[in-house]
């Protein structure tokens, strides 16, 4: 296919022909993952090293102090991208940009961010304990037995005297004066109910001193520092806080995000007619803001009416509104109209990025912030990873994705001036650019496993590409969406 000028007005993201490259067809199966590690760190040679021109100020134009060219209709994409990580960070009380802390239980504290260190408040284990189920014995055997056994969770017996043991149980707290934990597996009683040892390993009638105690302060003392400022709250983390005498985590809780989808020409359900289409992203943002870390507060349909977007913004308390559609300059797009309007700073205002090159970012009302998206499916995913997932992660004082690299089993046309970010799905070592990528298909991308960087001129067979892992190609839908 031979791409077609666009006529004037007209934005390239709109045109299909140029976008929608049939790069591979290939049979593709979205849970197939490939075994192995498939990653290679990315070492800066490719994808956002700023050889694509970099900006010094957030939401210029110009050229860079490197020299490097910058096209002139927007943001380079590896600057927008770092403009949206740091933008909090410009602003507010906290050095590092993040909401902040609040105490949660432990019960909410799950995929948030430890806003400070998690500190034992006891030892572990707060006593001695016994780590197998057996006999406490004191000295060397045979021993006499007690009839009464020591349980998990009650008190301690009285102290053991030579020869003398006692039945106990995983967990339970060590009476006083005794030697070691005598497996159960590892021990026998005679007619006369005496214990004796019989491990193989070990001489007849005799145990190792502290053999299978647990003693008090084996993992950790109180005051010890179990981990660090900025750890993600994962399930073990809450069973060790739990464990350390925590009931509360104080961590940064989630940014709040609302989505206004604008249109009159959009559809909740049934098929598209008259003129009427089905929205694609109300379905398709919520959950992937979810993904990224947000709770989202609210989700609403705004019609085409600039007084209609003005008030939604106005009486809006999230900390970030995802809008899509009407970031350009045709006569219903009221986004930067409304901006105006609410004083909002522009930082960024168009990037050198296909699909998506109308995309936006926008702090307001202090500390609120407006991502703007294009109206075309794919061009609005393109902006979620290019400016939602950097500001969100800041916000959340989350850490970013390691970067990696893996080489395109096949050559992708690129655009002249711009980054593009292709679907692609991971086969082995190998990336496979996917067949349906225009700005205004999903088909590509509902069968990815990650976003390839393109740069500007396109790519051979066998270059290493940046990949931009999706949320649950990496995590797992239940991971990411709960």
């Amino acid at each position: 296919m031979t791409p077609r000028t666009p006529r004037a007005g007209e934005e390239a993201d709109d045109l299909d022909v140029e976008e929608a490259l049939a790069l591979v067809n290939d049979a593709h199966t979205p849970g197939d993952r490939p075994s192995g590690d498939r990653r290679r760190p990315n070492d800066g040679t490719h994808g956002n090293d700023g050889t694509h021109g970099t900006h010094g100020n957030e939401g210029s134009h110009g050229t860079p102090a490197s020299g490097a060219p910058v096209h002139r209709d927007g943001t380079d994409w590896a600057e927008a991208r770092a403009t949206a990580e740091r933008a909090p960070r410009l602003r507010g009380g906290h050095r590092g940009g993040h909401l902040t802390p609040v105490s949660v239980p432990l019960s909410s504290a799950l995929g948030l961010t430890l806003a400070g260190p998690l500190i034992a408040l006891t030892d572990l284990p707060s006593f001695d304990t016994s780590a197998m189920d057996g006999w406490a014995v004191s000295g060397p055997g045979p021993w006499d037995v007690r009839e009464e056994g020591v349980l998990a969770g009650h008190t301690a017996h009285a102290p053991l005297t030579d020869g003398e043991a006692v039945r106990i149980a995983t967990g339970a707290r060590i009476p006083p004066d005794t030697t070691a934990v005598l497996r159960s597996e590892h021990g026998r009683t005679d007619d006369n109910g005496r214990l004796h040892a019989t491990a193989a390993t070990r001489a007849p009638h005799t145990v190792s001193h502290g053999q299978d105690i647990r003693p008090r302060g084996q993992e950790c003392r109180n005051g010890d520092q179990l981990l660090p400022v900025g750890t993600l709250v994962t399930p073990p983390v809450l069973g060790m806080a739990a464990a350390a005498g925590y009931d509360t985590l104080t961590v940064v809780p989630r940014p709040r995000a609302a989505v206004f989808v604008l249109g009159d020409e959009l559809l909740g359900e049934g098929l598209p007619h008259d003129g009427l289409i089905r929205d694609a992203l109300g379905p398709l943002l919520p959950p992937w803001l979810r993904a990224l870390g947000a709770d989202v507060v609210d989700v609403r349909r705004v019609g085409d009416d600039e007084d209609a977007l003005h008030q939604a913004l106005t009486a809006c308390d999230a900390d970030i509104v995802v809008t899509t559609g009407g970031t350009a300059a045709g006569p219903v797009d009221h986004v930067h109209p409304t901006l105006r309007r609410l004083g909002a700073e522009l930082l960024v205002d168009g990037v050198a990025v296909r699909p998506g090159h109308p995309m936006l970012l926008a702090r307001f009302a202090e500390q609120q912030y407006l991502v703007g998206l294009p109206g075309n499916p794919l061009a609005a995913v393109s902006g979620l990873v290019t400016l939602a997932e950097p500001l969100l992660r800041t916000l959340a004082a989350r850490p970013a994705p390691e970067g990696y690299t893996l080489p395109l089993r096949d050559a992708v046309q690129g655009h002249p001036h711009d980054t593009r970010l292709v679907p692609v799905a991971l086969r082995g070592d190998r990336a496979l650019p996917l067949l349906y990528n225009g700005p205004a298909m999903l088909r590509g991308i509902a069968a990815a496993d990650a976003l390839a960087v393109v740069p500007p001129g396109g790519t051979k067979p066998g270059y290493e590409a940046e990949l931009l892992d999706l949320p649950w190609a990496s995590g797992g839908i239940g991971v990411c969406f709960t």
